[in-house]
């Protein structure tokens, strides 16, 4: 897909006022230098959901959510983030370069022949009595198979390609989109015959791939489009624009692993079930799903390959996991799959079934359990080593810590022993790789950290700095951080806080922007100015200090120091000050 260029999105987010954007979702209340609220992500009576106009920035101190106007719109109205920057531009008033199109121009003719197939594969199943007596024995009704935009690929090796093909640029592009196959002699043959067609949606509705079933017992039952420039299955889900287009409200999702499932659930009114495309849970799958709902169920065969799926899938959710999130995974009897169980026993039997599907604390737990002797203390030791990857996996917070309690219950040991599966990895800056559970709003210690989180605030104070490349002589932490943020608002001087955060979005740079973003500032804005200044010029007053520092450090490593550069040194790095929490870009 194609890339929204950056500086649109910073023109874009600078341009926007998020106190405009929430309000009209969500009703705002003047407090202070701040506008508050009940947050929308979680049940409160009590406001702790606050929006700074300053820093165009909300943040929930119950929750912890927080971020910009953009992030706002993913999280409330369920966007990934194309779809947030295109609503955020038609607020402003903004038109999407044309290159930042959905498809691109080179991707249309993709798009176009996928389009143009779908339309080959409706009309060919209306001619097809076979197909149609398939469908209808599979208890799927015409609406149904109408809103899906099911279709039927016939007999036959160039159909599409006779159809479609033309001359040898049309063969490309049909190639392209995976619609048919180049063999070694140069000639071309369709990729689907004799299949059922299920178009695969994008978020837009817009068809990138197919999907095409089998209508007896060959081999393979089902066959999907290859990857293409349209189309990466580890990120697409069956169904779910079908779900969006149905519910308002979807306070659950159902994964399965076919096709047909999806249809028939919905058929069915089980208006909430999605199919990965012949491919494991990935994260993203898994971060598109949450950012929709706050439970998702997995529904596998009850057998041995439908329980190394879901084991495969609760693998790949563990860094998804933690509070405000269910996970659960629903085991069918053997033999029979989700459409074979909402045909025999209609919506209430199977929604019967999905309340008793095991949250993924019991299912995790008990596979590992099974794999040990509780009975001796040598298997009580094995089922804690078992657990320790795969908790460590799971997001620091209460949900972690539970699990913890509850594998040292099974072990019959104190929960206090398990001290090590409660040590968060760490990245290489110092921070958490896992996001931690909601805490109190970061302090401003540190001239660093003061220093940026004044330009957060009036990014325009920039201009009050000197060269910013004074700062190459200051070693402490943090400096090139404030060197870049610094350059680029001086740069682009209508810049907002917002739009420096989401410069830098996904970037370690990006984390602690926003981190820092979350910390009150307590000094008046008519005192910004000062404030500013005097931070600045303390950092550019150690830099002899540092530069000192640096050639002392030098000749430590040439040679022994004297006993007066040893108590120099040794003055200098007690005057040093610390400024935890900021990294090197």
């Amino acid at each position: 897909m194609a890339r929204i260029p950056q500086s649109f999105i910073d023109e874009l987010v600078s341009r926007v006022d998020i106190v405009e954007v929430i309000d009209a979702r969500v009703p705002l209340k003047k407090h202070g230098r701040e506008f508050t609220a009940c947050c929308p992500f979680h049940n409160e009576k009590t406001p702790s959901f606050t929006v700074s106009p300053s820093k165009q920035f909300f943040h929930c101190f119950g929750c912890g959510a927080h971020g910009t106007a953009l992030g706002f719109l993913m999280d409330y109205e369920h966007l990934d983030f194309v779809e947030a920057v295109r609503q955020l531009a038609s607020i402003a008033g903004l038109e999407i370069p044309q290159e930042a199109g959905e498809p691109r121009s080179d991707f249309a003719p993709l798009s176009a022949v996928l389009d143009q197939a779908a339309r080959l594969y409706r009309e060919a199943l209306k001619a097809s009595p076979e197909a149609v007596t398939y469908l209808k024995a599979r208890g799927l009704s015409g609406e149904i198979a109408a809103e899906f935009g099911i279709g039927f690929a016939p007999t036959g090796w160039d159909t599409v390609l006779k159809a479609l093909g033309g001359e040898e640029p049309g063969r490309q592009n049909l190639s392209a989109a995976g619609l048919i196959i180049r063999r070694d002699d140069g000639r071309y043959y369709d990729r689907f015959r004799e299949r059922i067609m299920f178009p695969i949606r994008d978020s837009r509705g817009r068809i990138i791939a197919f999907g095409g079933r089998v209508l007896g017992k060959e081999e393979p039952k089902y066959l999907n489009s290859p990857e293409t420039p349209l189309f990466h299955k580890g990120r697409e889900l069956y169904g779910l624009y079908e779900v969006r287009q149905a519910l308002r409200d979807i306070r659950r999702l159902l994964v399965v692993e076919g096709y047909m499932d999806v249809v028939a659930l919905h058929q069915h009114a089980i208006r909430y079930a999605v199919a990965t495309l012949g491919t494991a849970t990935t994260s993203e799958h898994l971060q598109r799903l949450f950012r929709v709902t706050s439970e998702v169920v997995f529904c596998f065969d009850g057998d041995r390959a439908g329980r190394a799926a879901a084991w495969r899938a609760l693998e790949n959710a563990l860094p998804e996991a933690g509070e405000g999130r269910q996970i659960k995974f629903l085991f069918l009897p053997e033999a029979e799959d989700p459409d074979s169980v909402v045909r025999k026993e209609g919506k209430d039997g199977f929604e019967a079934r999905l309340k008793e599907a095991v949250p993924l604390s019991s299912f995790l737990l008990d596979s590992l359990t099974a794999r040990t002797d509780l009975g001796s203390l040598e298997g009580r030791a094995r089922l804690v080593e078992l657990a320790r990857p795969h908790l460590l996996r799971l997001p620091a917070g209460v949900y972690r810590e539970m699990l913890i309690t509850e594998l040292a219950r099974r072990a019959q040991v104190d929960s206090g022993k398990l001290t090590m599966l409660s040590q968060t990895q760490t990245s290489g800056y110092g921070e958490p790789a896992v996001k931690a559970s909601p805490a109190a709003r970061p302090s401003l210690t540190g001239p660093m950290r003061k220093a940026i989180a004044l330009l957060l605030n009036r990014p325009d104070l920039a201009t009050l700095a000197g060269d910013p490349k004074a700062l190459e002589g200051l070693n402490l932490k943090g400096a090139e951080v404030l060197r870049a943020v610094l350059e680029f608002a001086r740069a682009h001087p209508h810049i907002s806080g917002a739009g420096l955060i989401e410069h830098w979005r996904d970037t370690d740079i990006g984390s602690h922007l926003m981190k820092l973003a979350q910390a009150e500032m307590v000094i008046p804005g008519d005192a910004m100015e000062s404030e500013f200044r005097a931070v600045m010029a303390d950092l550019e007053g150690r830099r002899p200090a540092e530069q000192r520092l640096t050639a002392l450090l030098e000749v430590s490593r040439q040679r022994p120091l004297e006993a007066v550069e040893k108590a120099e040194l040794s003055n200098l790095l007690k005057a040093r000050p610390g400024d935890p929490g900021v990294p090197k870009p």
